[in-house]
């Protein structure tokens, strides 16, 4: 009895532990699709549709507020704002990615939600390599 036990608790820990481990390599491939002085991609939502857009980290500015809090600023002061819409894409060697598709303009008359956008695939920055 006290082996069977064990072994369904053996076993639960194990499952546990790669769970733990699927989920930090998971939190690991959003940061590091998130770099520092990368690119930043935002979910921007309109009454007609919605796109992932893309922005480097340096136009956003510094400061204490949040980078979705200092991109909606960005858009208020700047109507209309050339930005990169993103999707995902094969890169030349057959992974997926991030990547630029085209330059949009956002008018602020026309915005009615900016969000952060999270992707575990890497972003590609505009001018790299296809």
């Amino acid at each position: 009895m006290f082996s069977q036990l064990f072994r369904r608790h053996a076993a639960a820990g194990l499952y546990l532990a790669s769970f733990l481990a699927a989920v930090l390599s998971a939190a690991s491939l959003v940061a590091n699709a998130q770099e520092p002085g990368g690119m930043r991609l935002f979910k921007v939502v309109s009454p007609r549709d919605d796109i992932v857009i893309g922005i480097e980290a340096a136009q956003l500015g510094s400061g204490s507020a949040p980078e979705v809090q200092r991109f909606a600023a960005l858009v208020q002061d700047k109507s209309p704002l050339t930005v990169w819409q993103y999707a995902s894409q094969k890169d030349a060697g057959g992974a997926l990615v991030q990547a630029p598709i085209r330059q949009v303009a956002l008018f602020r008359n026309e915005l009615v939600r900016i969000e952060p956008y999270s992707t575990p695939l890497p972003i590609k920055t505009p001018g790299a390599a296809k």
